[in-house]
């Protein structure tokens, strides 16, 4: 297979920790092996955390291991940086793992460096350069499809990219091939459909084409009942509406979305849909509409930051970005329940309580249904009630998640919250019945972070299992949460799954009696607790940190 020569690529000086270890020049090719082959055997089920250092010890030793190793602990290396933004080390890792790959045929670790690489060179890459990673991409089209891995193919074919007004060769017709491949009345269809309008119409000028493959994408949505694919290509055929001076139909299909995201959390669907309006509106000389548009973008963009930097512990950003939400929306819901949450997760218990008043009167004043209003309260309640240990605020939240979910109208993202923020509450108050119907709502959702808040699905199953007595189970789920958190950087429900998981160890420990054969339940539950303590002692989150202290000391006693 001919890979991409990434010759032509940036420079980079990495920093990652995998070219700051000291190179052994007098080591000889036995000891790496060993190394390599020890560190592996050390790290087991953890090996992908420590992924970049398996790479470069498997680099060491690829004359005597071969490349095998090396290609795909680089894999992991590289997606793994890539999902913490780490543009500069992910770069390093793909190009390393494509380089040991150079001679050998097409393999499913092939097709992922490719689309990592083309990942990295998209959010990297200036204008003019754009097109080496429409080429890549294309590679890794043709890498899955070689494969027959369709699902793959097809999410190569409509990964988003950022559209500079220019013709790019390969955009459009990678999205046609992406069609080839999957059935012409499918929801795949239905989202290839509505990238491919949006880039055939802004891209190629062909509004005609744009239009009909719009129609064919909400025939589809329809069809299936899927409202978000519905405004996704309404959002898409706005913009395109409105670069062809069409600012009346631009305008009507952006107040359509933007009404139907005011009841559902869809913060990237508003922001596709809100830009054309706010051109739309200048160029018909409406200025306060046009702002009005504006205001609500950057809401929404300031949002999905205050997301991206919560989720990995990163409060500095995670403050900037608050405050400036918070200076834009002082009363929209979203952003205060990021704060709340943020303000308790590190002990600033007074602060998360003013802002937790706020976002109390907001639902107050917001009519009832499926609306931020009552969805962020049903989720954030319980959320805070597990930090602080106090219950009192369970019933309202309750109130809450039943007017959401009983409207019947809310898409998955927002009565998922709902059925969480009961979950918790389940799990708070002992409540076996309501933890196993919320454990039979949420189950669909292994292996996922709740959309747009910092909880991973697996760690609440493992809480409703342990409510329920499965202990086992929920030590499986647990540990399912520990490897999601782990590959994605989470590190604040990282150290949360910690202290959990150790709760249900310690409780199994107590219920048996005796040592587990599977080397102690009560050694485990001390292991995952140091490393809850490490996160919330780095990260300064003072509530987790009593916990496991206290926990700790039990142990100790």
């Amino acid at each position: 297979m001919r890979i991409m020569n990434s010759s032509s690529l940036p420079f980079f000086k990495v920093q990652g920790s995998f070219l700051r270890w000291p190179s052994r020049i007098f080591s000889s090719s036995k000891d790496r092996k060993r190394d390599a082959k020890r560190l592996e055997e050390l790290y087991g089920d953890s090996a992908e955390v420590h992924a970049a250092e398996l790479a470069h010890h498997f680099a060491e030793a690829e004359a005597i291991l071969g490349t095998d190793k090396l290609v795909r602990y680089s894999l992991m290396a590289g997606e793994r940086a890539l999902s913490a933004y780490a543009y500069e080390e992910a770069l390093a890792h793909f190009e390393r793992g494509l380089a040991a790959e150079e001679d050998r045929p097409t393999d499913e670790e092939t097709a992922g460096l490719l689309f990592g690489l083309a990942r990295v060179q998209a959010a990297t890459l200036d204008r003019h350069r754009f097109q080496e990673a429409i080429d890549t991409l294309n590679q890794a089209f043709d890498s899955y499809s070689e494969l027959g891995d369709v699902a793959r193919a097809v999410a190569v074919a409509e990964y988003p990219l950022p559209v500079f007004g220019q013709y790019l060769p390969g955009v459009t017709e990678l999205m046609v091939r992406g069609l080839a491949l999957v059935l012409p009345d499918s929801h795949e269809a239905g989202r290839l459909l509505a990238a491919y309008g949006f880039h055939l119409g802004r891209i190629q000028g062909d509004y005609e084409g744009a239009q009909d493959a719009f129609s064919r994408a909400l025939a589809i949505a329809q069809r299936q009942g899927d409202a978000t694919l519905e405004m996704r290509t309404l959002a898409n055929a706005s913009f395109l509406d409105q670069n062809f001076h069409r600012y009346k139909e631009s305008l009507e299909k952006s107040a359509r979305v933007t009404d139907w995201v005011s009841h559902h959390d869809m913060p990237q669907v508003e922001l596709t849909a809100r830009q054309p309006a706010v051109f739309a509106l200048l160029s018909m000389g409406d200025v306060a509409g046009a702002r009005q548009q504006a205001t609500a973008m950057l809401a929404a963009a300031l949002f999905a930051t205050v997301s991206a930097s919560q989720i990995v512990g990163d409060w500095p950003v995670t403050y900037g970005s608050s405050d400036r939400a918070l200076s834009v929306g002082p009363m929209d819901p979203r952003p205060l329940s990021q704060r709340v949450l943020l303000d308790y997760e590190v002990g600033d218990f007074g602060q998360g309580e003013a802002h937790l008043d706020r976002m109390l009167d907001v639902m107050r004043l917001t009519p009832p249904g499926p609306r931020t209003g009552y969805t962020v309260p049903a989720f954030v309640l319980p959320m805070v009630a597990r930090i602080t240990g106090e219950t009192g605020n369970l019933a309202l939240a309750g109130k809450a998640a039943e007017i959401v979910l009983r409207s019947g109208t809310g898409t998955p993202s927002v009565t998922d919250l709902a059925k969480a923020g009961l979950a918790m509450a389940a799990a708070l108050l002992g409540d076996v019945p309501l933890a196993a119907e919320q454990y039979t709502a949420l189950e669909a959702r292994r292996g996922m972070m709740l959309c747009y808040m910092p909880l991973a699905t697996d760690r609440l199953l493992g809480l409703l299992s342990h409510t329920m007595g499965n202990l086992d189970k929920a030590a499986e789920h647990f540990e399912d949460a520990l490897a999601f958190c782990r590959k994605a950087g989470y590190r604040p429900e990282l150290g949360w799954a910690c202290c959990d998981y150790a709760d249900t160890l310690l409780q199994r420990h107590s219920a048996t009696g005796s040592e587990r054969t599977d080397g102690g339940d009560r050694e485990k539950a001390m292991s995952l607790l140091d490393e809850s303590l490490a996160i919330s002692n780095e990260l300064g989150m003072r509530p987790l940190m009593e916990r496991v202290l206290s926990r700790r000391e039990i142990l100790g006693a």
